[in-house]
């Protein structure tokens, strides 16, 4: 169990993490401090740099048994925080952790504590902090790394806060808990011309405006993501020429987040954004060009990981159920539930809290030692203890 000690400590290696944030690809001060961190618990193996900065705590029983893997992000956003009620604002200009994850990695090293003072008794333990979370990247990363073979979980579990349910009670369910979802950035190409004679050049003026609407109206499914046929455009970004009155422009791009509710559905979606543009481009004489950016895959809950996470919770009293799931935002820990039967749970911070990825978003400490238990609970049932 926490002492009380542990939560002071906790909750202030929590707020020094807050101020000192890094963004997806860039976390490398922050997996110093997590190994750091590790150290004095005493894991049989600790492995660093997979999938880029990420680090692993291994606690082996040397007995055998499954390999259980719990999971939280190192990376920050590119966000700048505004927020009056904290004395531990970020010290790093335009980047904060307004989406949690400094508090899901303060419940990771609580789990290990507790495990370190009370091993468990057959299979691993494995503390996974990934890098690039935000940009749908890390996971992937991590899984494709040679090392991680040595660390292939049977089971994967992971907590996000996700503000707007009472303080925690978890939402999740089985199947579908985060949306597949890519960034399509959208790139048309003609021809500049003076603005006195725009009949010398290809402007791709008219082609913005025609997409724009007409991407959006790709998105379907009424009721949210629990509709099988679910897909949602949302136009981000778009850019037309030049800033100045004297040139008719020659370049713009759009930049455009497709998500569904299932990988295949988003690659079907990916299509028909694609031959939408190309038909426009080709019918105002432009060239089109594509990039993907931030491809996440669906998140989806197994059955019997579902189980073994609701039957801890009730153990120790902590309130569920399915309402606010599945989410149409994504995550990418989906992508450890390829391989391993995977649960994510959304511990929630409060009803009035304020929303993730706002300048003002902090998260509550007192939700640590509650994340912390649920994880223990499910080593403790999945593994023992020595």
């Amino acid at each position: 169990m926490l002492t009380n000690s542990d939560l002071i400590e906790l909750t202030a290696f929590r707020r020094d993490l807050h101020r000192k944030p890094e963004i997806s690809g860039e976390e490398a001060e922050t997996a110093r401090t997590i190994q750091a961190a590790l150290e004095p618990m005493s894991p049989t193996r600790i492995l660093t740099g997979l999938g880029g900065h990420g680090v692993a705590a291994v606690f082996d029983s040397g007995q055998n048994g499954p390999t259980v893997l719990f999971r939280a992000e190192l990376d920050a956003l590119p966000i700048a925080e505004r927020n009056d009620a904290i004395a531990w604002l970020s010290d790093v200009p335009g980047k904060s952790h307004v989406c949690g994850h400094d508090g899901h990695m303060t419940m990771l090293l609580a789990l290990g504590r507790m495990i370190a003072r009370k091993p468990v008794a057959r299979g691993r333990v494995v503390l996974m902090f990934q890098p690039a979370e935000e940009d749908g990247s890390g996971a992937k990363a991590v899984v494709a790394d040679p090392a991680f073979a040595e660390i292939k979980p049977d089971w994967a579990f992971a907590i996000h806060n996700e503000p707007g349910s009472p303080f925690g009670h978890v939402a999740t369910r089985v199947g579908l808990m985060n949306c597949a979802s890519l960034g399509l950035k959208i790139r048309l190409s003609g021809k500049t011309a003076h603005a006195a004679d725009p009949q010398d050049g290809v402007s791709p003026a008219l082609a913005v405006a025609r997409l724009i609407p007409a991407l959006d109206a790709l998105g379907q499914g009424e009721g949210g993501p629990r509709n099988a046929d679910f897909r949602l455009v949302t136009v981000t970004h778009a850019k037309l020429g030049e800033p100045t009155f004297g040139i008719a422009p020659g370049e713009a791009e759009i930049f455009a987040t497709l998500r569904t509710g299932h990988d295949a559905g988003l690659e079907q979606l990916e299509t028909a954004a694609r031959q939408l543009a190309t038909a426009v481009a080709e019918e105002f004489r432009l060239q089109v060009a594509f990039e993907v950016h931030d491809h996440f895959a669906a998140s989806i809950n197994d059955a019997e990981a579902y189980a073994v996470a609701t039957k801890a919770m009730d153990a120790i009293g902590v309130p569920h159920g399915e309402e606010s799931v599945p989410m149409r935002a994504s995550e990418d820990f989906g992508v450890f539930g390829w391989d391993a039967k995977a649960a994510m749970l959304c511990l929630g911070p409060g009803e009035d809290h304020a929303a993730l990825h706002n300048p003002d978003y902090d998260f509550p400490d007192d939700l640590i030692p509650i994340g912390a238990a649920i994880f223990e609970r499910i080593a403790r049932d999945l593994l023992g203890s020595a």
